[in-house]
């Protein structure tokens, strides 16, 4: 793939950096569950906007796929896609356990962000967000509506599958709230923003997902704002 540098490194060129940086997109649910998770583990990072489309050629010697987010720790080592660096954190820093602690515990919430991260991202976030907000950024045309409609059909049946989650465990995995609440409530928060989720589709959804909008680790997300566009009142209302 051309990305626009001769070698493609995985460190930056310095021997230290002051602080931790996340490089990201405000509504990328990517970022978000990295964000989610950072604050979680309560890791203190700075976060820097990254306008992936101009394809800075810093941003592509960190990673050659020009995609966020991007953790680059003090030491300079740079660590690109959210997965990795969710599982990265988990090992370097394993106070608070994120993926799970017994091995059944591990796998299902490997399953379940495979889920919101693949299944949930293809047939609802890139149908609504990406088209509606991302598509123009990128310069790849206009809207689609018929792509838009079947994001917000689709969306039905996730929450449902998601509310019957929550009604039957403590948290979505299991008994602790782990990386695969993150990931749905990345993706939930990202598309809240824009307000595109009908939280009277499933009670159970929303009553999950206010516990999580009430985690102290959420609160960076509900402050934010994106330039040009003001999200719906109940998006910060920790009683929405």
């Amino acid at each position: 793939m051309e990305c626009g540098c001769r070698f493609p490194v995985s460190r930056v060129d310095v021997i230290s950096l002051p602080v931790r940086i996340l490089h990201h997109l405000p509504l990328s649910p990517y970022a978000r569950k990295v964000r989610l998770a950072l604050a979680e583990k309560r890791i203190p990072f700075e976060l820097r906007i990254e306008r992936v489309w101009e394809r800075r050629p810093e941003f592509l010697g960190l990673n050659p796929a020009c995609t966020v987010p991007v953790l680059v720790e003090p030491n300079g080592l740079a660590i690109a896609d959210s997965y990795a660096i969710c599982e990265y954190l988990d090992e370097a820093y394993p106070d608070i356990p994120l993926f799970g602690r017994t091995l059944a515990e591990r796998a299902e919430v490997r399953r379940l962000v495979a889920w919101f991260d693949g299944k949930f991202a293809t047939e609802v976030t890139s149908r609504l967000l990406h088209e509606r907000q991302l598509k123009r950024l990128l310069g790849r045309g206009n809207p689609d509506a018929a792509v838009i409609r079947a994001g917000y059909a689709n969306l039905r049946p996730h929450l449902d599958y998601l509310g019957w989650l929550a009604e039957t465990r403590p948290w979505l995995a299991g008994p602790h709230v782990s990386l695969a609440d993150f990931a749905a409530a990345a993706h939930l928060s990202a598309l809240d923003y824009i307000g595109d989720v009908d939280w009277g589709l499933n009670e159970a959804a929303k009553d999950w997902y206010a516990r999580m909008k009430s985690r102290p680790c959420f609160r960076g997300l509900l402050t934010d704002r994106v330039s040009d566009l003001t999200p719906p009142a109940h998006y910060a209302d920790l009683d929405f």
